[in-house]
C-alpha cells in the first residue's frame, strides 16, 4: 500500500496544490491562458512527439488497440447518452454532454502524468494513442449531436468542415502523426533541438497537473444532477472495467498497454466537457459539477485502480518505474 500512496500522492498532490493556488489567490480563469496554451500546444506535443519519434514503428501500425479502446469509448459514450436521455427527458444536446461526461476522460492534462508516473515511458505510446483518437471521437461527436439536436442553422456540410478543422489542427493529433512520421523514416532532430524537447517534455505532466487543480478551483460547482452519481460511476468504474475485459477478450496485448488503457479509462470527466457545455451554451453549470466531483471521486476510484494494477488483480504483473 505504500507503493500505491507513493505512486498516487504526487499525482493528486499537484492537482491539489493548484486547487488550493486557485482558491487562495482567486485569479481570473483568464490568467489559466497561458498556462493552458504552453501545455496543450508546446508541452504535450513536445512529449509525445520525442517519445514517439524514439519507437519502433511496428509498435505505432497495429490498429487492433486503437480500435478496442476507441470502440469502448464510444460505448460509454452510447450508454452515458441513453441515460441521459432519459434523465433529460428526450434532450438530444443535454443527452449529449451526458454522453461525454460519461466517456471522455482527462487524458490530456491527467492522463499523461498519471501513465507515465505508474508505468514508466512505456506507457507513452499507447497513452499518446488513445488521447489521440479519443480526441477525434469527441471533435466528431460534440458538434454532430448539437447539430443534430437542433443547436443552429447550420448546415450538415458546415459542421462536417468544423470537425475536420478541429482533427488536424488539433496539436496533440498533429504532435502524434509527426511522431509517426518521424519514426517511420528514422528522422532524429539535431542535438540542440532534442534537449529543447526534453526540457518541454518534463515540464508537461507537472504543469498540466497544477493547471487542472486551477481550472477545478476557479469553476464554481453548479447544481448536483441526480443523473450524476449514474454517469460517473459509468465514467469512473464501468470504462476502465469494460476495457479490460474488452483487451482481454481480443488477447496478446502488452500488459503495459492494458494497464495504460485501464488507467486513461478510469480518469474522470475532461475539463473540456465544461467548455463543450459553455460553447454551445448547454448544461453549462451541471457539466462544472460533473468535473469538480468526478475529479475529487477519481482520488478513490483511480487510487483503487493503481492497486489493483500493481497488486495484480488483472492477472498480470506491473512493476513500478
Amino acid at each position: 500500500m505504500q507503493e500505491v500512496i507513493s505512486l498516487a500522492f504526487p499525482f493528486f498532490g499537484l492537482i491539489f496544490l493548484g486547487y488550493i493556488a486557485g482558491k487562495v489567490k482567486k485569479l481570473p480563469e483568464e490568467g489559466l491562458s497561458w498556462m493552458s496554451f504552453f501545455i496543450v500546444y508546446v508541452a504535450l506535443p513536445a512529449l509525445f512527439f520525442r517519445l514517439l519519434s524514439n519507437t519502433p514503428i511496428e509498435q505505432l501500425t497495429d490498429p487492433t488497440f486503437v480500435t478496442a479502446t476507441t470502440f469502448m469509448t464510444y460505448t460509454m459514450f452510447a450508454l452515458s447518452f441513453c441515460i441521459g436521455v432519459i434523465a433529460t427527458k428526450g434532450n438530444i444536446r443535454e443527452a449529449a454532454m451526458l454522453g461525454i461526461a460519461g466517456s471522455y476522460s482527462n487524458v490530456g492534462y491527467m492522463g499523461p502524468g498519471l501513465t507515465l508516473a505508474v508505468l514508466g515511458p512505456a506507457a507513452t505510446v499507447p497513452t499518446a494513442l488513445i488521447l489521440s483518437f479519443d480526441n477525434t471521437l469527441m471533435f466528431i461527436l460534440a458538434p454532430l449531436m448539437m447539430a443534430l439536436g437542433g443547436s443552429g442553422n447550420q448546415s450538415m456540410a458546415h459542421t462536417a468542415r468544423t470537425i475536420a478543422v478541429r482533427i488536424f489542427t488539433h496539436p496533440f493529433i498533429l504532435a502524434t502523426i509527426a511522431g509517426v512520421g518521424a519514426a517511420a523514416i528514422g528522422f532524429k532532430p539535431p542535438e540542440a533541438i532534442d534537449t529543447m524537447l526534453r526540457y518541454l517534455s518534463g515540464a508537461a505532466a507537472p504543469c498540466a497537473l497544477f493547471a487542472m487543480g486551477v481550472s477545478v478551483a476557479i469553476r464554481p460547482a453548479g447544481r448536483i444532477p441526480l443523473e450524476l452519481p449514474i454517469v460517473l460511476a459509468v465514467k469512473l468504474v464501468l470504462h476502465p472495467i469494460l476495457i479490460f475485459l474488452l483487451l482481454g477478450w481480443i488477447g496478446g496485448m502488452d500488459p503495459i498497454w492494458v494497464a495504460t488503457a485501464i488507467l486513461m479509462a478510469c480518469l474522470p470527466p475532461a475539463t473540456n466537457v465544461f467548455v463543450i457545455a459553455q460553447q454551445y451554451g448547454i448544461y453549462v453549470q451541471r457539466a462544472s459539477s460533473f468535473v469538480l466531483i468526478g475529479t475529487i471521486a477519481s482520488v478513490v476510484t483511480v487510487t483503487a485502480f493503481i492497486f489493483a494494477l500493481t497488486g495484480g488483480y488483472f492477472g498480470f504483473e506491473i512493476t513500478p518505474p
